[in-house]
């Protein structure tokens, strides 16, 4: 693993290149107030912005920590080259025109490939990149403006690593108070990746918390890593992953050639290391103030304050739907709070305290004394600060002071919540941050942050869960491999581009899940009416038939459910005949209770996917479903479960027959262990209805459809196709 304390720690800079954007590192360093030696590189001056200048890498005085390169593409690889040799502490590659260029340029991949051999063990960031600005000790390899301000001694501040240089540029002209120690870009990742300089950043005892921009993973392994190294040093970290919709991952892999994977793989992915995720920059930088401030919360409760019923209505609205929740206050809560107020104001929570002791310190100060002491795990108190050129805002500060004797005297977390981003002064943010109030800005994104900070709450209360399969541990500009070790089983590429795969009907299907021990209903094919018939006799009533080659059955009416005869079987096969290359008759499972998916497909990045969700006819309909990442344990499972709209008829709703829940959790575990052992082979399993019956009545595989490559996959379900009558009668 590349070491990056001297680049991201420097004692001395060094920065290559003419033009506006080198020249602009120097000065901005010297604005930042850096202590350390500062040389630029230039070959025809002998000074930049009043510093000495050398004429090349071989005339400096020394080996540099970091260096900024503003040179093209071509005479990047060459500096690269001279740097790593004289032993360097690590690089920025300004320089655009790698990876990034696509295939209209021919020499993007192979400079790319270039510059990462001549970097050698020499780390090195980007290219196509802006570089890092250390807030912390002044140090600038930043070839522009920007808006950020030098972190006080002894104090912290958040780590902000983005994808997108200009996304950093635009998070330092933040006004919201938030205090930066680090922030940095990562470029096209071709040698250093995101994950790695992450954990750079992390051991730094300035950083509070970390925030990403992810436009694609560089490890599965790396973000594994920064994630334990994270929880074991108490410093959470939120996400904003892009890749939603087409059009964010068809930029995305045209920025930086990373691996994105699957927003729905991503986001499980996240979710398993604790990793919280935002949806937009406002968000992300609110929930890096209340992290930077309190950490993670450790339950979700909050209460809201207010002197406006229209903000308290907003509030509860807000937290609608959200796992973060204003509970309604205990009999003796309520009591202690109204007694501060007068008989015209309802209590509730979110209370509306009204204007009645607006203004009035102390009156205020035993409301919200009264209202904080219930133990919730973020108190909020509504207030946006009048507009500073036109109005007055003597009368908002008692509002603060009571507020913050509140929260002192029960030694609770306090955000001060403005309505309106604008109307918290930069100054004001400041001012309540060492108050020990977290000033937040926006009420979505109030509640976005706080939701995030009690889901690293509870994702922190559990087991760390174990690593993933190995994945395809890819550095984003594929500049080098990973060193994950993946388990021997999955070390097998999917099929090259052109191979083809293999699609076993649902007797053959069934025939390997059952060999694997999975729970599947008693069945038997049949080439005739005839033979159909008497499988069913000897299978016994009722009986499920369908028509073998058919992947779709219900939409084109090829199964027919709840066979009670031999007459039924026979009426039913002649017609259902000509439909497929065969019939298969089956067992038919009673005493369902609902229908769920399961289904896994290969991602290039993840590896085996699983999706559980609301199965059956309505599968596409209802999408109600969650994602699970292999291994995946009991626990995971269970939750997944849980987390569905269709779980309250699983639990027995209104009194209805409780599922064999249990059973479930067994057949899914079943079925993904079936898909790690033939990991190599299998590119999709799709099992709908898996069929979950009453309690103890277990829950069976009704239907399934299987997709694997060539080669072995096909000669064993070849051998398991002429066993399948004599198995399965």
């Amino acid at each position: 693993m590349l070491r990056l304390e001297r680049l991201l720690r420097p004692k001395s800079i060094a920065v290559i290149g003419g033009g506006a954007f080198a020249p602009n590192v120097v000065k901005q360093s010297l604005k930042m107030g850096f202590v350390g030696d500062i040389w630029p590189v230039h070959p025809k001056r002998d000074e930049v912005e009043g510093v000495k200048a050398y004429a090349s890498v071989a005339d400096l005085p020394g080996a540099p920590d970091a260096v900024f390169i503003g040179v093209n593409r071509f005479a990047t690889i060459d500096i690269v080259r001279e740097l790593s040799e004289r032993g360097a502490g690590g690089a920025i590659c300004f320089a655009s025109g790698f990876l990034e260029a696509g295939a209209d340029d021919e020499d993007g991949e192979r400079l790319q490939a270039e510059l990462v051999a001549a970097a050698g063990s020499m780390p090195v960031i980007g290219p196509n990149c802006y570089g890092l600005i250390n807030y912390a000790d002044g140090a600038l390899l930043w070839p522009d403006q920007h808006g950020g301000q030098r972190l006080e001694p002894g104090t912290r501040g958040v780590a902000i690593i983005t994808q997108s240089s200009n996304i950093a540029c635009n998070i330092t002209m933040q006004q919201r108070g938030l205090p930066i120690s680090f922030l940095m870009t990562a470029g096209n990742q071709a040698q250093t990746g995101l994950s790695e300089m992450a954990l750079g950043l992390i051991e730094d005892e300035r950083v509070s918390c970390l925030g990403l921009h992810i436009e694609g993973f560089d490890k599965v392994d790396g973000f594994e890593r920064l994630a334990a190294r994270a929880r074991e040093l108490s410093k959470p970290i939120v996400a904003m992953k892009v890749g939603r919709s087409e059009q964010a991952r068809a930029a995305t892999v045209s920025h930086t050639a990373s691996l994105a994977g699957s927003d729905a793989a991503s986001d499980a992915f996240l979710k398993r290391l604790g990793i919280a995720r935002v949806n937009s920059i406002p968000s992300l930088l609110e929930t890096l103030k209340l992290l930077h401030a309190f950490g993670p919360l450790p339950g979700d409760t909050l209460s809201s304050m207010s002197c406006s019923g229209g903000e308290a209505s907003v509030m509860a609205d807000t937290a609608e739907g959200r796992k973060v929740r204003f509970p309604a206050l205990t009999q003796e809560h309520w009591s202690r709070v109204k007694s501060t107020l007068g008989s015209f104001v309802a209590v509730a929570n979110p209370l509306d305290y009204h204007t009645f002791i607006w203004n009035n310190e102390p009156a205020m100060t035993d409301t919200f004394t009264a209202m904080v002491s219930g133990g919730f795990d973020l108190n909020m108190l509504v207030l946006d600060f009048p507009r500073g050129d036109r109005c007055s805002d003597a009368d908002w500060w008692p509002t603060v002071r009571a507020f913050e004797a509140a929260l002192k005297t029960s030694k609770a977390r306090g955000a001060i919540v403005a309505s309106m981003l604008e109307n918290v002064a930069e100054a004001h943010a400041a001012e309540l941050f060492k108050r020990g109030i977290v000033p937040l800005q926006g009420i979505v994104e109030a509640m976005d942050a706080a939701e995030a900070a009690a889901f690293i709450g509870e994702a922190w209360s559990q087991p760390s869960t174990s690593p993933l399969w190995g994945g395809r541990a890819e550095c984003g500009g594929g500049g080098k491999a990973g060193d994950a070790t993946p388990n021997p089983a999955l070390r097998a590429d999917p099929p090259h581009k052109g191979e083809g795969k293999v699609v076993p009907d649902e007797a053959e299907a069934k025939a390997l899940l059952r060999s694997a021990g999975l729970a599947v209903p008693q069945g038997a094919c049949a080439a005739s009416v005839a033979e159909a018939v008497a499988a069913a006799e000897k299978l016994g009533f009722p009986v499920a038939l369908k028509a073998l080659g058919v992947a779709h059955k219900s939409e084109l009416g090829a199964v027919k459910l709840n066979l009670k005869s031999p007459e039924e079987v026979r009426a039913t096969a002649e017609a259902l005949l000509p439909l497929g290359t065969g019939l298969y008759v089956e067992r038919m499972v009673e005493g369902g209770v609902a229908e769920l998916i399961v289904g896994v497909t290969r991602d290039a990045l993840f590896g085996p996917v699983m999706t559980v969700g609301t199965g059956g006819v309505l599968v596409e309909l209802l999408q109600d479903s969650a994602t699970l990442l292999l291994p995946a344990s009991r626990d995971e499972v269970e939750a997944a479960l849980k987390n569905l709209r269709l779980y309250p008829l699983l639990d027995g709703y209104r009194g209805r027959a409780r599922a064999d829940v249990s059973a479930a959790v067994d057949a899914i575990l079943a079925i993904s262990r079936f898909v790690q052992e033939n990991a190599h082979t299998i590119e999709e399993l799709d099992v709908n209805p898996l069929i979950v019956c009453g309690e103890g009545k277990g829950a069976w595989i009704a239907d399934a459809l299987l997709v694997t490559n060539e080669g072995e996959a096909a000669a064993s379900v070849s051998h398991e196709k002429k066993a399948v009558v004599s198995v399965e009668g």
